[in-house]
């Protein structure tokens, strides 16, 4: 017989498990005599395998390993102590997170500044990469933030705070997000007070970013294989006047584009170069752009989107058109500064 806490619960709900197992066995095409003589049986090792069942779920759940350590950094934000402020209230906000491990602000530091790094934000892959590896985190935050007092004509004098964020991943070195947003103020102290308030309320999406990004990397890892036979359909355009050049002509494009200066940028006065290493197939067609150095403020996208409408005469091979990899620059500079030349 079931135990009587099972027979207390099935009770309850007019429920008899005798009637429903002798359906069973009934709808198999046993015989009465057999069920006669295995059905105690039988309902005794079910309520036994449901009661083991029950107990252990909670056990099984709880010998689940730990949620993955994620160490992140945050570097100076700029050489000011309104940035080296905005930094410390970021690392503070992530270190709210349970999985996250902060890296010390001091040694983090110290650590940047004996890499060589002096705080740009237009790194290339592999340069990100050292940069992290040197710190000893999975992801690293830098860029720049200040308090400037603005003259208007248009309104009295005030102050503007403002943070530039740029979010990167040590295994890839790429650039996971970057933003600017700001606060202004008639006094310096309200409006990076306001600033602050702003970077606390973002600092859940940088948590969600970073976790998404360790998504992707995991997927990446598992098909890594896969897209290095792929890659390995195309060849490098060789060097100038190297041996591999000899009897080869690199892709041409029908036309030259160029990037549009996003306003972002224009914003921040940004002036970087963007490098993207581009497959081109042997009909001339784009098939993949990688960002190869980065540079935020809407750079990044501006120069995929303009590689996107290129159409190439093809590479040529021995006279036969040959799939290639081929590393595009782009320079931007301030309007009018790209005006004087």
């Amino acid at each position: 017989m079931p135990p009587s806490g099972t027979r207390a619960v099935c009770d309850q709900y007019h429920f008899d498990p005798r009637r429903v197992i002798i359906g069973l066995f009934a709808a198999s095409g046993i015989s009465a005599s057999v069920m006669k003589f295995r059905l105690p049986q039988f309902i005794s090792a079910l309520a036994c395998l449901l009661v083991l069942s029950a107990a252990g779920g909670p056990a099984h759940a709880a010998a689940q390993p730990p949620p993955q350590r994620t160490s992140v950094a945050v570097l100076d934000l700029g050489e000011t102590e309104a940035g080296r402020r905005v930094a410390d209230e970021l690392s503070a906000a992530l270190a709210r997170t349970p999985h996250f491990d902060l890296v010390n602000r001091a040694q983090a530091r110290a650590a940047a500044r004996g890499a060589g790094y002096a705080g740009s934000v237009n790194l290339t892959l592999a340069g990100a990469r050292d940069l992290g590896a040197s710190i000893g985190c999975d992801f690293y935050f830098t860029g720049e933030a200040q308090t400037l007092l603005r003259a208007s004509t248009l309104r009295p004098d005030y102050y503007e705070s403002y943070a530039s964020l740029f979010l990167v991943s040590t295994e890839t070195g790429r650039l996971i997000l970057w933003e600017h947003f700001n606060a202004e103020s008639a006094a310096p102290d309200e409006a990076e007070k306001s600033l602050l308030a702003e970077l606390r309320a973002r600092a859940p999406r940088y948590v969600e970013m970073i976790a998404k990004a360790q998504a992707a990397e995991r997927s990446e890892r598992l098909t890594a294989r896969a897209r290095e036979a792929a890659a390995g359909a195309f060849e490098d355009v060789p060097e100038e006047g190297s041996p591999a050049a000899a009897n080869f002509r690199a892709p041409q494009p029908y036309r030259s584009l160029r990037p549009v200066y996003p306003s972002a940028a224009a914003r921040a006065a940004a002036e970087a170069t963007v490098d993207a290493l581009v497959e081109v197939d042997a009909a001339g067609e784009v098939k993949d752009i990688e960002i190869m150095r980065w540079a935020g403020y809407g750079l990044n996208e501006a120069v995929t989107a303009v590689v996107r409408q290129l159409h190439f005469r093809p590479a040529m091979r021995d006279g036969r058109a040959v799939p290639v990899r081929v590393l595009l620059r782009y320079n931007f500079r301030r309007p009018h500064e790209e005006g004087k030349r």
